[in-house]
């Protein structure tokens, strides 16, 4: 198993640093454009092997696509991250163009790769890697519900004062700071309603506080998270890759689904080793339906920006 990591900054390092601790891939190659910026991040990072017990290979390599032949899963995490102060949207004249270079490039080496999508607005470069490669639907996934939906679920201990590991929860709709839809009607501690332990008013606070988790992130640390981004991807490389048919909310394209169609957006899907393998369609409440037609509006007006 062979996964590529476009972009070896924080988010790309921190990828392929969980991706290679979790022991299931055979090489993690990381590609960036800056002269010995891959190669050192992994020389670090290979150097942590013997004390952090992994055989995964990491290589590093500046712009060098034929490296990343026979690629299983790539993911592109180039581009600008946020500034405090800025929108997810307002990187989108640069980003497009990056990703769209990427994506062609790494096709080319590994035309039957699966492309993991994380670079920012996430679901407008879903849908450009849609637009400008002929690869399948099921073979392009943005990231940004899993992490949305880890956050969520951060929030949700927090306000219960319980251990993450009895909580579930999932964020649909938009990676944006007005797009996502936490399903707190759907939101569970060990099976029970989290509305049975904390009162609407409280839930409204975690819902608004999940929505700008990156945006409270990028204040704090002056630029975007890496971490739980970095998170994020090694489990969906992993349930990929392993085959887990594990459900994750990701940005897929919806064709009817959701009462949507032709855009990118998060929603719940059963990933496998053939990528997005059913998108699962659950009940939403009339104010989730209506969140999630509003989030779609945002997303398509950033896709209206686009130059395919």
């Amino acid at each position: 198993m062979k996964v590529t990591v476009v972009g070896a900054g924080a988010v790309g390092a921190s990828c392929a640093e969980y991706i290679a601790i979790k022991n299931f891939a055979s090489e993690v190659v990381l590609v960036d454009i800056k002269e010995g910026f891959a190669e050192g991040k992994a020389m670090d990072l290979m150097q942590t092997a013997s004390l952090n017990g992994f055989d995964t290979k990491i290589t590093g390599v500046t712009g060098d696509y034929s490296k990343t032949a026979g690629s299983d899963i790539c993911v592109i995490t180039s581009g600008i991250p946020r500034k405090p102060g800025m929108t997810r949207e307002e990187l989108i004249g640069i980003n497009a163009g990056i990703v769209k270079t990427v994506s062609a490039s790494l096709i080319e080496h590994s035309p039957n790769t699966i492309i993991i999508v994380v670079s920012n607005p996430m679901d407008t470069m879903t849908y450009l890697v849609h637009k400008s490669t002929n690869l399948p639907k099921n073979r392009i996934i943005g990231m940004g519900g899993a992490l949305d939906s880890a956050r969520f679920k951060y929030r949700l201990a927090e306000a219960l004062e319980a251990p993450i590991s009895d909580i579930d929860g999932m964020v649909i709709g938009g990676h944006s700071d007005t797009g996502m839809v936490p399903l707190t009607s759907h939101a569970t501690r060990n099976s029970v309603k989290v509305s049975e332990f904390l009162s609407e008013e409280r839930l409204e606070q975690v819902a608004a506080d999940t929505k700008v988790g990156g945006a409270t992130l990028t204040k704090l640390l002056g630029t975007s998270a890496w971490y739980a981004p970095g998170a994020a991807v090694s489990g969906l490389v992993q349930a990929i890759a392993c085959d887990q048919k594990k459900m994750f909310p990701c940005s897929t394209l919806l064709e009817g689904e959701y009462e949507l169609s032709d855009i990118c957006i998060g929603v719940p899907v059963i990933l496998g080793k053939n990528g997005i393998e059913k998108i699962v369609n659950i009940p939403l409440s009339d104010a989730e339906k209506a969140h999630m037609q509003a989030s779609a509006e945002g997303v398509r007006k950033t896709n209206g920006l686009l130059e395919v």
